[in-house]
């Protein structure tokens, strides 16, 4: 799947120029000139990184980057900006940025540092293969559930499905995204097929009654282990 992008930049010609660049360069880009657009797209979307301008009108990259990681704690973000001041480069990595590129912004040279975000930030991902859920042990890799007294050999769906509910654990996994990661389109049968699988995690995970799989209507699910 094509990599998706929010970049948030309140120049117009420049965030023209390099959302067509980098649409070029097999990216899905959503434009927006504020950090209140980006903040609201962020909400009703679902990105794989975030570019994002500093010195911006009603809210600036960093309050924005904020923002944005109490929704996903490990969304990659990149700022850009004037700013070349050692003091900026610190706040802007405080804020939890992956990048910080200084203006003017060299386009080939933001596609080779988005790329290598998102490189590092899939490895990080992919490096865990076992998860902790309540008293339940989850072995991606085996695609094995394993309670004191029994285990259930999950399906390959089923066990890429939990394993994403258990990176976002507690926290809203979005409902696009497994759409589109697990199946590839949003289409009638494919949501039923996740909502199928779905119901079959949820008997799987009643192992521990502490566990608990919430359907956030519209939105998602939670991975509830108190």
């Amino acid at each position: 799947m094509n990599p998706r992008i929010l970049l948030v930049e309140d120049d117009q010609t420049l965030g023209y120029a390099l959302k067509t660049y980098l649409e070029m360069n097999n990216f899905i880009v959503s434009l927006k000139g504020d950090g209140l657009l980006g903040q609201k797209a962020f909400e009703n979307e679902v990105f794989d990184i975030c570019v994002l301008d500093v010195m911006m009108p009603k809210m600036d990259g960093f309050m924005l980057a904020t923002e944005l990681k109490k929704l996903n704690p490990d969304i990659p973000i990149i700022f850009l900006t004037a700013r070349s001041m050692k003091i900026d480069k610190l706040q802007g990595f405080q804020k939890g940025a992956d990048d910080y590129i200084i203006k003017p912004v060299d386009e080939e040279e933001l596609v080779a540092r988005i790329k290598a975000v998102l490189r590092r930030s899939q490895q990080q991902i992919n490096q865990q293969t076992t998860y902790k859920i309540g008293v339940l042990e989850f072995d991606w890799e085996s695609r094995r559930l394993v309670s004191s007294n029994e285990t259930i050999i999950l399906t390959e769906k089923e066990a890429e499905l939990l394993r994403l509910l258990c990176q976002k654990k507690n926290r809203l996994l979005n409902r696009k995204l497994v759409l589109r990661e697990l199946w590839g389109s949003a289409d009638y049968f494919n949501r039923r097929s996740m909502d199928v699988h779905m119901s079959k995690l949820r008997k799987y995970l009643r192992l521990d009654p502490k566990i608990n799989l919430i359907n956030i209507h519209g939105k998602g699910y939670i991975l509830e282990d108190l």
